[in-house]
């Protein structure tokens, strides 16, 4: 049977216990996707199926995502003290530079997230993999600094050598591999790479546009997966993400439902560790040999 030869099987049963900062077991990030479409061709999220290129109707709507929703979602993590990992195609410091100069006033982490989401990683040769990796990197670390210790491929798309390409290319952690509330060890070729949990139950895209949750519903699901982890925390350290798409709960009616679920988990910070996603690497990265699977 194929393998992936990336991780070995660990029940989270009797595995060793550690604490987030200050004690705390449950860590909390929310990682927002601010995303870049092309116009007329490539992939992207539909409101309704759309009809013959160019499909000027799920175009404009996920460029509300940057015009519009992004800015409202930005008052809310202020109103809320609420940090974020800001997922940025790179395409996007030539197209609304503003909007991630706001975001870079927070202090917000940015992670990788490709150049568009209009395409996928995968299917692509490894040297144009590494070349689309290259060139994301790139741009944020022109613009912020600093290249990005955390990668999100666009749509979780990988090759089977992405793992390899981004423990090279200097990457701490990815986000790519949803299968545990725990970190885990990822092995490459150029050494270790941390998968940090990344949601696809708690992820707007899935639960909103594929299966057709209402926003009271999906606000609903954010609060019990809180409450509940919260509760199962007690046994072991917990990551609880996030995933919000700017142009679907950046509409009003969802963002109104959005706010009272994330004020319920702002509430409770002096319980959790409010964070982001590179600061659960860098944590993972500082424990004991041994500590995380």
């Amino acid at each position: 049977m194929a393998d992936h030869g990336r991780y070995d099987y660990s029940p989270i049963k009797g595995r060793p216990a550690y604490d987030w900062p200050d004690r705390r077991r449950l860590a909390v990030y929310v990682g927002l996707n601010l995303e870049h479409f092309a116009f007329g061709e490539g992939m992207g999220a539909e409101l309704c199926p759309g009809g013959p290129p160019p499909d000027v109707l799920n175009y404009a709507w996920r460029d509300y995502g940057n015009r519009v929703g992004a800015w409202r979602l930005l008052d809310l993590f202020d109103q809320l003290a609420l940090p974020a990992s800001v997922l940025v195609n790179g395409s996007l410091y030539g197209y609304c530079p503003e909007l991630l100069a706001a975001f870079r006033r927070r202090r917000d982490e940015f992670v990788g997230h490709g150049w568009t989401n209009a395409e996928r990683q995968g299917p692509l040769s490894p040297s144009d993999e590494a070349a689309l990796i290259a060139e994301s990197t790139d741009i944020i670390a022109r613009h912020e600094g600093e290249p990005p210790s955390g990668w999100l491929g666009p749509w979780i798309s990988e090759s089977r050598v992405t793992p390899d390409l981004l423990s090279e290319r200097g990457y701490r952690y990815v986000l790519d591999w949803c299968m545990d509330d725990q970190p885990v060890w990822l092995r490459t070729r150029a050494g270790r790479l941390l998968a940090v949990p990344y949601p696809q139950e708690l992820n707007d895209i899935p639960a909103i546009v594929g299966r057709r949750m209402g926003a009271s519903d999906f606000a609903d699901m954010i609060v019990d997966q809180f409450d509940e982890m919260l509760e199962q925390s007690r046994e072991g350290p917990l990551v609880m993400g996030i995933a919000l798409h700017a142009y679907i709960v950046g509409q009003p009616y969802r963002l109104r439902h959005l706010r009272r679920a994330l004020a319920h988990i702002a509430s409770r910070r002096d319980d959790i560790w409010l964070t982001t996603a590179g600061a659960i690497s860098d944590h993972c990265h500082g424990l004991p040999e041994g500590v995380v699977p």
